[in-house]
């Protein structure tokens, strides 16, 4: 299913490839940004977060990954993050609280991690062509999927940073 369809979106002008000096090619003129959103248990202890599957056409598709993607001119990685998982997964930003961000830098080019709560309850969805399946992974399932190699790399301490949230 996800080999046939394609990108639904006209381009954009953060859109394009960056040659880095650490010898990859990475998604962003302007770096790119992703949405890890949590959902907590009553107590506050981080029980789910958000991932999408991503479309087989896309870069390393077939894996799972944060909703995200390319930074705008101008755009903030926390504007980026939540534009995103509202066009990738249908995702409300009046329903998320932001409280955290992870930069990952490269010599070239960043990829921001914005952490957010679930504030009110979401129900991530499809929304365009670049995923195949988005939804609520339990933690303790993240580590048997396929991830995205960078997000499985950062993963261990981006799970660090879920701690329970204050009060």
């Amino acid at each position: 299913m996800g080999a046939e369809r394609v990108p639904d979106h006209p381009r954009q002008p953060g859109d394009g490839w960056v040659d880095c000096a650490c010898g990859h090619r990475h998604w962003g003129l302007h770096g790119a940004a992703g949405l890890l959103l949590v959902r907590r248990s009553p107590d506050g202890t981080p029980t789910d977060v958000v991932l999408q599957h991503r479309a087989a056409w896309s870069h390393h598709g077939g894996t799972w990954g944060l909703p995200g993607g390319a930074r705008q001119p101008d755009e903030s990685a926390e504007q980026a993050a939540l534009r995103e998982a509202h066009e990738e997964a249908g995702i409300d930003a009046a329903a998320v609280g932001v409280r955290d961000s992870w930069v990952l830098q490269h010599p070239d080019w960043s990829y921001t991690t914005v952490i957010a709560d679930e504030l009110a309850p979401i129900v991530p969805a499809v929304t365009d062509a670049e995923s195949d399946e988005v939804r609520w992974v339990p933690l303790d399932e993240i580590d048997s999927l396929p991830l995205l190699p960078a997000f499985a790399d950062s993963w261990p301490i981006l799970r660090a940073r879920l701690a329970p949230a204050p009060g």
